[in-house]
């Protein structure tokens, strides 16, 4: 008998499966093999791209080929593990976000800018103005000054990217003074509008690449050089320095300082014991005579030795200078444009991140600086032509009335030598201001 043969024909969709199989194992490895290109991008990237910001594709010329036929829009793979947030932030290359909203233009705010020594290839600057005649002035001057350091500076004084935004809102109070902005009637409505301004602007800009975000005030005309550097090296989540203003002292005819931000604080339980009786839709604020709060106020907490490394917790931090690690607002913490446990703004999301895990530090030596301001930031009383008030006696005498005529000599600037009288009542002090003088 012949040998028999049986004929064995290979199924096609075993080779079409092979195929698959071949197809699926080269797009695995090359996919990774872009995804660490795109990761080394995000450190040399020295201009925000649509491929880094493909939300702002919009607001930019589409790309089209030689034939007229529009490219086809990239598709990026981002390891955010590989953003890196340490105390070595130049060395490691990390990536700085400078958020400005910018009511007014202060020369000196821009040049203490270009003083940075942060390498300026790793900044981008954000600008957020608002639809205002003021706006409008503050546009043209910053514009100004973009154009001598983006196009005719030299390169190692250019930044990455400098993004400028216009308010889609349009600003609450008519009157952009001093003491209209400041007065306490108008501070729940106005930093719910400057919540929504930090909002917008944190929220278009923040960009993959980025580790740091940094709040600067537009009156902030003076810090150290190395302010990023000093503060990231403390590799805080959230860290904020001690804010102070340049005044004129009439005495001695010089510039010197008193302190600025009050908004630096850690918490009392006077002032929780005001949030329980609040009702759900009011907030409090701190550096009112109204509102004794009795928090701790990081203004008053520099020591002798001056030790600038030194780090204090905080349970409010106000926004003229304020260090983000940018994982904190990808984890959402933003500023409430509304009560949040009776805070709003910075305070708020001061509270915000603590909820979210993250918590404030404040360096209380390390100083920065606003210019003179006709008035102080504090100076709210002055609708009032007198005004008596009790304080509650909680240390030694004589460290309390340094505290607390401290404390007022700051709410007026105008004049500090305006106390008639003051009279010890068992556990009462009461403070007689005059009628005329210091409100005057």
């Amino acid at each position: 008998m012949g040998s028999i043969r049986i004929s064995r024909r290979t199924n096609p969709l075993t080779i079409i499966g092979g195929v698959v199989l071949c197809i699926i194992i080269f797009f695995f490895f090359s996919s990774h093999s872009n995804t660490d290109k795109v990761a080394s991008q995000l450190r040399t990237a020295g201009t925000t791209s649509s491929s880094l910001f493909p939300h702002t594709s919009n607001f930019r010329k589409r790309q089209r080929n030689t034939d007229g036929s529009r490219k086809p829009p990239p598709v990026v793979h981002y390891q955010m593990n590989s953003v890196s947030t340490s105390s070595d932030p130049v060395g490691n290359r990390e990536r700085v976000l400078i958020l400005t909203p910018l009511e007014r233009f202060y020369q000196g705010y821009w040049d203490n800018l270009m003083l940075l020594s942060y390498p300026h290839e790793l900044i981008t600057l954000g600008f957020i103005i608002p639809k205002n005649r003021q706006g409008n002035i503050a546009m043209a001057a910053l514009q100004e000054q973009i154009v001598k350091t983006q196009k005719l500076g030299p390169a190692k004084d250019r930044f990455a990217s400098i993004i400028v935004e216009r308010q889609d809102f349009e600003f609450p109070l008519a009157s952009q003074s001093d003491a209209e902005r400041h007065k306490l009637e108008s501070q729940k409505i106005r930093r719910a509008a400057m919540s929504k301004a930090r909002n917008s602007l944190l929220f278009t800009t923040l960009g993959p690449a980025i580790s740091w975000v940094l709040w600067l005030d537009s009156e902030i005309i003076e810090t150290p050089k190395t302010l990023i550097q000093d503060l990231a090296s403390h590799n805080k989540p959230i860290i904020v320095p001690n804010c102070f203003e340049k005044y004129p002292d009439q005495s001695t005819q010089k510039l010197t300082e008193r302190p600025y931000d009050y908004s630096n604080w850690q918490d009392s339980e006077t002032a929780q014991d005001l949030a329980r009786k609040m009702g759900p839709d009011d907030i409090l604020l701190e550096g009112y005579a109204e509102l004794a709060t009795y928090r701790n106020l990081m203004v008053f907490m520099p020591t002798d030795d001056g030790d600038p490394r030194m780090e204090i917790d905080l349970d409010g931090v106000g926004g003229t200078v304020l260090l983000v690690k940018a994982e904190v607002h990808r984890d959402g913490a933003m500023f409430p444009p509304f009560p949040f446990y009776h805070l709003i703004e910075t305070e708020g999301f001061a509270k915000m991140a603590k909820r979210l895990g993250w918590n404030a530090t404040g360096l209380p030596n390390y100083k920065v600086k606003t210019p003179p301001h006709l008035t102080s930031k504090y100076s709210l009383i002055q609708n009032y032509r007198f005004i008596i008030t009790t304080l509650k006696v909680r240390c030694n005498i004589s460290t309390y009335l340094k505290y607390y005529l401290n404390t007022y000599r700051f709410l007026s600037p105008l004049q500090s030598e305006g106390v008639l009288n003051i009279r010890q009542f068992q556990s009462k002090i009461i403070v007689y201001f005059p009628a005329s003088g210091l409100f005057s």
